[in-house]
C-alpha cells in the first residue's frame, strides 16, 4: 500500500475515533493519550495528527495531495495548522516548493495573530529528557512559549556567572558548560530545600558483594554513574541497606504494615520504572498499589505492590477495573466488564502505517 495513502487513512481513523469517542472507555485520559499509549507516539506527535486529523474533512484539496503522496504528511500537519478552504489551493504549489520547516514557520507567523494564540502557545510547551549513551549521558529538550524560555534562560546564565570554573573553563567558550553546571546547582538547590528527605532524594542503586565493591551503580530513572563519580556523592549521601533473598528477592513487610516504607516503595518504583498500565508509563503523580486488596489479604509485599499513576489508580478502584496476576511475572488488567485488556493496537483500529511527524 502506498505510504502517503496509508498516512491518509491514519489520519482518518483518528478522526473517526475521535468523533465516536471509542476511547473513553478504554482507560486513557483524553485522545492523545490513548494515542500513545497504543502507539508508541509522543504526546506532542498525538496532539499535532489530532489537530490535522480535525482539520483535514475542511480542507479536501490538501487531503488529496497527501493521498496522491503530492505532499508528504509532515507538511501537511504544519499546513493544516492555518490553510483554509479558501486558500489551500494556492498554498499547495508552494508548500511543495519548500521545506516542512519552513511551512511550520509560516504557520507560527499567521497564527501569531489569533486572539488564543497564547494559550496555543502554552498548551504545546513541554520538557523532555532521556538517558542516552548506554546510559551514560543525559539529554534534555525543552520547548517553551518565548517569554517562558526568556525566564529560563536569564535564571541559568545569572546562576552561571556565579558558578566557579574548573581548571581547564577559563575564557567565554566554556559557557555551554557553565550553564550545565547552572542548571544542575538550580535544581540542587531546590531538592536540598524539600522538608521531605525522600522527596529529596535522588536515588542511585549499588550492589555490593561481600568482597567486591561496585564497580559503578544504576541512577533510579534511568542511567549510571561511574565508579569515580559514586565516590564522591557517597561523601555526602544518605546510604540506606537493603538485604535481599538468597536468589536476589527484596524482602517485603508481608502483613506487618499496609503503606510500603520508602526503601520497599523505592525499589517498587524502580523495578516498574513508571505507570504499569499497559503503554501508560507516567512517572509523575504516581502511588503504590496493592494488587490483592490489603482489606482482602492482600501482602505489603514486591509480588503484590504496583506503581499506578493517579488516573489509572482510580480506575482501579473507583471505576472498576481490576488487576491479576504478579507485579514480579505476568501482571493482566481487566475491563469492568472482565474482558480482559491487551496492550499495543486493538485489531480494529490498526493505522494502516505509522507517521513520523519529525
Amino acid at each position: 500500500m502506498d505510504v502517503s495513502h496509508a498516512n491518509r487513512e491514519f489520519l482518518d481513523v483518528i478522526h473517526e475515533i475521535d468523533r465516536t469517542k471509542v476511547w473513553a472507555d478504554d482507560g486513557a485520559r483524553d485522545l492523545a493519550q490513548w494515542l500513545w499509549m497504543r502507539y508508541g507516539i509522543s504526546d506532542w506527535k498525538a496532539r499535532r495528527l489530532i489537530e490535522t486529523a480535525t482539520a483535514l474533512p475542511h480542507l479536501p484539496a490538501t487531503a488529496r495531495a497527501l493521498d496522491r503522496g503530492e505532499l508528504g504528511v509532515d507538511k501537511v500537519v504544519e499546513l493544516a495548522r492555518f490553510a483554509q478552504p479558501e486558500t489551500e489551493d494556492g498554498l499547495i504549489p508552494w508548500a511543495q516548493k519548500v521545506s516542512s520547516a519552513r511551512i511550520r514557520l509560516e504557520g507560527d507567523v499567521v497564527r501569531r495573530g489569533e486572539p488564543d494564540e497564547a494559550a496555543n502557545d502554552d498548551a504545546m510547551r513541554s520538557l523532555t529528557w532521556a538517558f542516552r549513551d548506554e546510559g551514560r549521558r543525559f539529554e534534555l529538550h525543552a520547548d517553551l512559549p518565548a517569554a517562558q524560555g526568556a525566564v529560563v534562560a536569564t535564571a541559568i546564565d545569572r546562576v552561571a556567572a556565579a558558578v566557579p570554573a574548573m581548571p581547564h573553563e577559563q575564557g567565554g567558550i566554556h559557557l555551554p558548560a557553565r550553564r550545565a553546571d547552572a542548571l544542575v546547582g538550580l535544581c540542587s538547590a531546590r531538592l536540598a530545600a524539600d522538608p521531605d528527605p525522600d522527596r529529596a532524594t535522588v536515588v542511585i542503586h549499588a550492589r555490593v558483594g561481600a568482597s567486591d565493591p561496585a564497580v559503578g551503580a544504576e541512577i533510579e530513572g534511568g542511567g549510571v554513574a561511574q565508579p569515580s563519580t559514586l565516590e564522591r556523592l557517597l561523601c555526602a549521601a544518605r546510604v540506606e541497606t537493603v538485604h535481599e533473598a538468597g536468589d536476589g528477592r527484596v524482602i517485603g513487610m508481608g502483613r506487618i504494615t499496609r503503606v510500603p516504607p520508602p526503601w520497599l516503595l523505592r525499589q517498587v518504583r524502580y523495578r516498574d520504572g513508571g505507570c504499569r498500565f499497559p503503554g501508560c508509563g507516567t512517572k509523575a503523580f504516581t502511588q503504590a498499589h496493592h494488587i490483592v486488596f490489603w482489606r482482602e489479604g492482600g501482602a505489603t509485599d514486591l509480588d503484590n505492590l504496583v506503581t499506578l499513576c493517579s488516573w489509572h489508580h482510580k480506575l482501579v478502584h473507583e471505576y472498576g477495573w481490576w488487576i491479576k496476576g504478579s507485579a514480579q511475572g505476568d501482571l493482566r488488567w481487566y475491563r469492568t466488564d472482565g474482558t480482559p485488556y491487551a496492550a499495543g493496537p486493538a485489531p480494529a483500529h490498526d493505522p494502516p502505517a505509522l507517521i513520523d511527524t519529525g
